[in-house]
């Protein structure tokens, strides 16, 4: 299992479309992977589950994946949050 500490850097914070590229990443991946936040995990591959965690700018995840490919799905969802999602 890899745990990654990921920061929302997007002023828009993580709406639909970053919720939609989160799940569609994830979903490349056979790895279990999920988002933490304060006590409330959800799936990485759910859209609906990453958009209720209602993380905005500068909010504070931690990412787990475990699996055969957990590294590059850690790095793909890590690329995505650096790229602030390319929105800005």
């Amino acid at each position: 299992m890899i745990e990654k500490i990921l920061t929302v850097r997007n002023r828009a914070g993580i709406h639909a479309r970053p919720a939609a590229l989160i799940a569609q990443t994830a979903n490349k991946f056979s790895s279990e992977i999920s988002l933490e936040k304060d006590n409330s995990t959800v799936n990485a591959k759910s859209i609906m589950g990453v958009i209720t965690m209602a993380a905005g700018y500068n909010t504070t995840l931690t990412l787990k994946a475990d699996g055969p490919d957990e590294r590059e799905a850690c790095d793909a969802i890590f690329n995505l949050f650096e790229s602030k999602f390319e929105e800005e």
